[in-house]
C-alpha cells in the first residue's frame, strides 16, 4: 500500500488549486514501496510470449501478389529476415524459448493489396497466415494477433491521404470484420493497431517514419484522432458481431515512458508537468479508450485549435472499447518523448512504475505487456550481454508491480523473436532474441544469449526463491566482528583506587568532602574499572552473540615493532578485554594483524611501514615475534586467533609493477605460515586453540553466463583472490601466481587449522581485453577481468550489492576445491545501511544471508561452523553497525532484535515449531549473564550489604534493649506510700530495703 507522509498532505490543497487530481500525483508525491525483492514467480497461468511486426520480418515485398505499403515505399524495398519464407524457422525459435504465445502482426497489404477489404483478398495471403496459426495452436502457442503495425497500404495513402482522413475509420472496420471472420476462430487475443503515438508524432508530424509526412502543428492530432476512432469501430464490429461466438478479447497497444520530478523536488509545478507529460504520451490515447471518452484536459489546454474535438456521441463510442490494457514500453517511444513532452522532468527506465500508473488511473484493468524489449548495437552480434541485463531489469519490475503493487498483469512480451529491417534505423540496430546475418542469403536464426537467459527464465516462470526451514547446531558460532578495538584507558572508575575517606553532607550542603588527614588502603585497579569495556561488551551482550572478533592494534601495543617497547597498560586494556568476554560466556576470537586504508601505516608499526612495509622481508619477521608475544601474553584467554585479515586485499593498497605486489603477498603468506608454525610448536599443546587467517572472499559471476570466455574469467578471479593463497596451505597444492622455495612450500603446507572468509556481495565478471579508463595499463594487471555488478541487484547506499546466493556459491566453491577436512567460518559479513533505527536492507541482508548458510550447510553439506556479522557500532560515516555510534548514544537497530531472534531460534524453523531452542551452551550463558549482573553492579550490592548489615544491628540493639529493660522492671518491686513532691525530683532513687511498716534510710 502507498503510503503518504504529512509534508506530502500539505501539497494536496495546492494541487487541488491547479487542477491535478491527487490521485494522479500520488505516485509522485509517494514513490512506490521500497522493495529488495529479486525472487518470485509469476503466476502459473502467465503469458509468457515473444513477438514480432510484419514489415521489419517478413521481407517480400511483392511476391505472391503482395501489394506496396508505404514502408516499403519509404525504405526502397529492403530485405529482411524472410520470415514470409522462413515462419517454419521462426516458429522453432518460438519453440526453442518455451513460451506461451507468439505476437505477430498482419500485413494489410499481403492480404489486400490495394488496401481495400470489400475487394477479394489475396489468396496467398490468406493461406500463410491461416498456416502460422494452425501450426502454432499445435504447439499449444497461443498467437496474439494485431491488425496494423504501420505497414499502412501505398494505394489508400495515396488515394485518401492515409490517417489524416476521417473515412479511414470506415475503411479500417472492413478490414478488421474480415479478419476477424476469417482467423478469428482461432484467436483469443486481437490488437487492433501498434503504438499509435509514434505514427501519428512520427509519421504525419516530424516525417521521421512512413508515410514521411511533416505536417503542421494539427496533423499529428487529426492523425491520432482517426486511429482512435478507427479503432473503437473495430472493437464495435468484434463486439457485436464475432464475441458471441468466438470468445476472444480486443485491445489496442499503446506506447509510454515516465518520468520523476526534476531533481526530485516534487512541487506542485513539478507534479502537473509530470502528470502532463504522461497525459502527453500515453494519456492522449488511453484517456479516450479507458477513462473519460475524451482527450485529457492538460493536452486539450495546450493544443486548443489543434486537437479535434469528440462530439458527445463519439465519446461514448470510443470510451471502454478494449478488454485489456496492452501496453508498449520500449527505447523509441522514450526517444521520441523525451524530445518531446519531458515539460523540464527526468525520464527514467521505469516499467513498474508505468504500470503502477495505470492500475491508479484506469482502474484497474487487466495488463498485457505487448512490447518490451531494447536495441543492440549491429556490432554486438550474439553476445549480447547488455540485452540480458536491460531485460532481466524489466521482467523484475514487472514482478514488483505484480507482487509488491498489486497491478494485474497477465502476460509479457519481448520484443523481437528475430533480427529485423529495424524500421527507419535500418540494420544499424538489434531487437532480436536470435541473430540473422543479413549479409548472408540464408538468413538462419542463432540464438544469442539473451535467448538463452529468457528461455531459462520462462522454464523458471521468474525468479524462484528455494528457503528451506531448519536449525544450526549448538556449536554454531554466532558471532559479531570488527576492526581493530580501540585501546580506551578513559573513562576510568576510581571507585577503590581512591584512598580518602569522604564525609557526606557534614555542614548540611549535600556536599561529599573528604576526611583530611585519613588515607585507607585501597585495591590495585581492576578490569571493572575500564567503563568503556563495560558498556562495549554490554551492547555485545544485547545481540546474543557466543562468539566476539576483535583485532589488536599492533601500533598501540608494539610501537616501535620491537618487543622491548611494549605498551603495559595497553596489554593490561586487551587481557581485561578477553577475560571480561569470557566472563560473560562469550568466546573471543582475536585478529593479530588488521590492516586499514585509514590509517598512514596501513595499520603495522610506522618503523616497519617507512621500510617497505610488506614488500620487505624484514616485515616477516617482525610479524612473527608481535605474534609470539600475544600469543605469550593472551593466549590463555583466546580460543580461536587470525593472523592477518584480508591478506588478498592487502596486496592492492602496494603500487608499482605486479611483481611488487606478488612479493607483497608471499610475504604475507609466509609470515603467516611461520605464525602458525610458531603456535603449533610452543603453545598449542598448553593453550589448545585454532589458528587460521581471513581471505576477502565475494563471488563473482559471469557477466554473460552463456559465454566461455566470460566464464574464464570467473576462473581467474577466483584462482587470484582465493586459491593463491590457499593452494600453497594444503597438501599437494602449488599456485603459479606466487613463487616459493622448497622450503618455504614445506614451511606453508598445512599451516591452516580452518578456513576463515569475510564475505560481503557478488559481482559479474568478464574478460579485460583492451585498455579502457578505470584500466589504462592490461600490461600492468595482476589478472585479466573487469568487474561489474547487475542493475537489477538491490544495493547499498555505498553501492554494496545484495545477492544472498553469492555466499552458498563460494562456499559451495571452497568445499569442492579444498574438500570438507577443515571447517569453514564466515569471519564478517555485513552491509551499510544508513537507516539510524529501522535498518530494513540490514535485516533483509541478514536474513537472507544467513538462510544460504543454512542451505550450503543442509543441502551441500558445508562444513560450516560459524557466522560473524560485521560489525557492532557505526564508524564514523560507515554505517555498518547493529547499533548507532557512541556520538549517538549507542542505540540499537531493528537488525539488533532479529539477529537475536535468530540466534534464539538457532535458524529458521517450520512455522509450527517457533519454541527457542535450548542448548546446553545457552543455559551456561544464562548463568553466567545472571553472574554478569551481579558483577556489573559490584557498588551498587556491596552499598547494599553494608546498609542492610548496618540495619540489621540496629534492630538487634533495639530488640536486646528492650528486653532488658523489661527484665529490669520485673525486679524492681517498690511500695512507698504515695506523697506529693514541693519540687520537681532532680535526683535518682536511692536503693531502700523494704520492710514491714517501717521505712528504713
Amino acid at each position: 500500500m502507498l503510503r503518504v507522509s504529512s509534508a506530502c498532505l500539505s501539497l494536496i490543497p495546492a494541487l487541488v488549486l491547479c487542477g491535478l487530481d491527487y490521485k494522479a500525483s500520488k505516485l509522485w508525491l509517494q514513490p512506490l514501496n521500497e522493495t529488495f525483492l529479486q525472487t518470485g514467480t509469476f503466476p502459473s497461468e502467465f503469458l509468457w510470449g515473444v513477438g514480432t511486426s510484419a514489415f521489419p520480418t517478413e521481407g517480400s515485398w511483392d511476391a505472391d501478389g503482395k501489394g506496396e505499403s508505404v514502408w516499403d515505399r519509404f525504405t526502397h524495398h529492403p530485405r529482411t529476415s524472410d520470415s514470409y519464407l522462413r515462419w517454419e524457422e521462426d516458429l522453432k525459435s518460438v519453440q526453442y524459448l518455451g513460451v506461451k504465445s507468439y505476437s505477430f502482426s498482419l500485413s494489410w497489404t499481403r492480404l489486400f493489396p490495394n488496401g481495400d477489404a470489400t475487394e477479394n483478398p489475396n489468396p496467398a495471403g490468406v493461406e500463410h497466415y491461416r498456416r502460422l496459426i494452425s501450426r502454432l495452436k499445435e504447439l499449444g502457442v497461443e498467437p496474439v494477433v494485431t491488425l496494423f503495425h504501420w505497414d499502412f497500404p501505398q494505394v489508400l495513402q495515396e488515394r485518401l491521404g492515409g490517417w489524416l482522413n476521417g473515412s479511414m475509420e470506415d475503411v479500417f472496420a472492413d478490414y478488421a470484420s474480415f479478419c476477424f471472420r476469417t482467423f478469428g476462430g482461432e484467436i483469443r487475443y486481437w490488437i487492433t493497431m501498434h503504438n499509435p503515438f509514434l505514427l501519428a508524432i512520427q509519421g504525419y508530424g516530424t516525417g521521421a517514419h512512413a508515410p514521411g509526412v511533416a505536417g503542421g502543428h494539427a496533423d499529428p492530432f487529426i492523425a491520432a484522432h482517426n486511429l482512435i476512432r478507427a479503432h473503437a469501430k473495430a472493437w464495435h464490429v468484434y463486439d457485436q458481431h464475432f464475441r458471441p461466438h468466438q470468445h476472444g478479447k480486443v485491445s489496442i497497444t499503446l506506447g509510454s515512458h515516465w518520468v520523476e520530478p526534476h531533481q526530485g523536488k516534487a512541487s506542485p509545478d513539478n507534479l502537473e508537468l509530470c502528470q502532463k507529460s504522461m497525459e502527453a504520451v500515453i494519456g492522449w490515447f488511453a484517456e479516450p479508450i479507458y477513462g473519460s471518452g475524451d482527450y485529457p484536459e492538460s493536452l486539450k489546454a495546450s493544443n486548443r485549435g489543434a486537437i479535434p474535438e469528440f462530439t458527445p456521441q463519439q465519446k461514448l463510442s470510443v470510451k471502454g472499447t478494449a478488454d485489456f490494457f496492452s501496453l508498449a514500453f520500449e527505447r523509441e517511444t522514450l526517444r521520441v518523448a523525451r524530445g518531446l513532452s519531458l515539460f523540464g522532468q527526468t525520464m527514467t527506465f521505469d516499467l513498474r512504475s508505468v504500470l503502477v500508473w495505470v492500475r491508479h488511473m484506469y482502474g484497474d484493468p487487466q495488463v498485457l505487456v505487448a512490447e518490451n524489449g531494447w536495441f543492440s548495437d549491429a556490432s554486438v552480434g550474439v553476445e549480447d550481454t547488455v540485452a540480458i541485463y536491460t531485460m532481466k531489469k524489466f521482467i523484475m519490475q514487472v514482478m514488483q508491480a505484480v507482487s509488491v503493487d498489486g497491478v494485474s498483469v497477465f502476460g509479457y512480451t519481448a520484443w523481437s523473436l528475430v533480427d529485423g529491417f529495424e524500421w527507419n534505423h535500418g540494420y544499424s540496430m538489434r531487437r532480436g532474441l536470435f541473430y540473422v546475418d543479413f549479409s548472408q542469403a540464408e538468413r538462419h536464426r542463432v540464438p544469442k544469449t539473451s535467448a538463452h537467459f529468457y528461455r531459462r527464465l520462462v522454464r523458471d516462470n521468474g525468479f524462484p526463491d528455494d528457503n528451506i526451514e531448519g536449525r544450526f547446531p549448538c556449536d554454531f558460532q554466532f558471532g559479531v566482528s570488527e576492526s581493530v578495538l580501540q585501546v580506551h584507558l578513559h573513562p576510568f572508575s576510581p571507585q577503590f583506587t581512591d584512598p580518602h575517606l569522604y564525609r557526606w553532607n557534614y555542614s548540611g550542603d549535600g556536599a561529599l568532602k573528604p576526611v583530611t588527614g585519613i588515607e585507607l588502603h585501597n585495591r590495585a585497579a581492576q578490569c571493572t574499572d575500564f567503563l568503556y569495556i563495560q558498556r562495549h561488551l554490554l551492547l555485545l551482550g544485547v545481540t546474543g552473540s557466543s562468539h566476539y572478533r576483535f583485532a589488536l592494534d599492533w601500533t598501540q601495543l608494539m610501537p616501535s615493532a620491537d618487543p622491548s617497547s611494549v605498551d603495559v597498560e595497553k596489554v593490561r586494556f586487551y587481557r581485561c578485554v578477553l577475560s571480561e568476554l569470557i566472563r560473560r560466556g562469550i568466546q573471543p576470537v582475536v585478529t593479530l594483524y588488521h590492516p586499514s586504508n585509514r590509517s598512514h601505516s596501513l595499520g603495522m608499526p610506522e618503523t616497519l611501514h617507512a621500510n617497505g612495509g610488506w614488500r620487505n622481508h624484514s616485515a616477516v619477521e617482525a610479524f612473527v615475534n608481535y605474534a609470539t608475544f600475544c600469543y605469550q601474553e593472551f593466549g590463555g584467554l583466546v580460543p580461536t586467533w587470525i593472523t592477518i585479515n584480508e591478506p588478498n586485499r592487502l596486496t592492492e593498497a602496494y603500487g608499482g609493477t605486479a611483481e611488487d605486489r606478488r612479493m607483497v603477498a608471499r610475504h604475507l603468506l609466509l609470515a603467516h605460515a611461520k605464525a602458525w608454525r610458531v603456535y603449533d610448536t610452543r603453545f598449542r599443546r598448553q593453550q589448545g586453540a585454532t589458528v587460521s587467517f581471513a581471505l576477502h572472499a565475494d563471488w563473482v559471476e559471469p557477466a554473460n553466463p552463456f559465454v566461455e570466455s566470460h566464464e574464464a574469467a570467473r576462473q581467474d578471479f577466483l584462482s587470484f583472490e582465493l586459491a593463491r593463497f590457499l593452494d600453497p596451505l594444503f597438501e599437494g597444492r602449488g599456485n603459479a601466481l606466487i613463487g616459493f622455495t622448497d622450503d618455504e612450500r614445506e614451511e606453508l603446507k598445512g599451516a591452516l587449522d580452518f578456513i576463515a572468509l569475510n564475505h560481503f556481495t557478488t559481482h559479474l565478471v568478464s574478460p579485460l581485453h583492451k585498455p579502457s579508463p578505470r584500466n589504462p595499463n592490461p600490461a600492468n594487471q595482476d589478472h585479466g577481468y573487469l568487474l561489474m555488478t547487475d542493475v537489477t541487484w538491490p544495493k547499498s547506499p555505498r553501492g554494496q550489492a545484495l545477492v544472498p546466493w553469492g555466499l552458498r556459491r563460494v562456499l559451495g566453491w571452497v568445499k569442492d576445491r579444498y574438500g570438507d577436512g577443515l571447517p569453514i567460518i564466515i569471519t564478517a559479513s555485513g552491509v551499510d545501511d544508513q537507516a539510524s533505527h529501522n535498518d530494513q536492507l540490514r535485516q533483509r541482508y541478514i536474513r537472507d544471508y544467513l538462510q544460504e548458510a543454512l542451505k550450503a550447510r543442509e543441502l551441500d553439506g558445508v562444513n560450516l561452523r560459524g557466522f560473524y556479522i560485521w560489525k557492532l557500532q557505526d564508524h564514523h560515516d560507515l554505517r555498518f553497525g547493529l547499533f548507532t555510534s557512541a556520538a549517538r548514544h549507542s542505540r540499537p537497530k531493528a537488525s539488533v532484535d532479529l539477529y537475536r531472534d535468530i540466534i534464539t531460534r538457532r535458524g529458521f524453523p517450520s512455522a509450527a515449531d517457533l519454541r527457542p531452542f535450548t542448548c546446553q551452551v545457552t543455559v551456561k550463558r544464562t548463568t553466567c549473564e545472571l553472574c554478569t549482573h551481579i558483577a556489573e553492579n559490584k557498588p551498587l550490592l556491596f552499598f547494599s550489604v553494608c546498609v542492610s548489615v548496618s540495619i540489621s544491628m540496629l534492630s538487634a540493639l533495639i530488640i536486646i534493649s528492650v528486653v532488658r529493660k523489661r527484665r529490669m522492671r520485673k525486679k524492681r518491686v517498690v511500695n512507698v506510700w504515695p506523697q506529693r513532691l514541693a519540687v520537681p525530683q532532680r535526683f535518682p532513687m536511692m536503693r531502700v530495703a523494704l520492710r514491714t511498716g517501717r521505712l528504713h534510710y
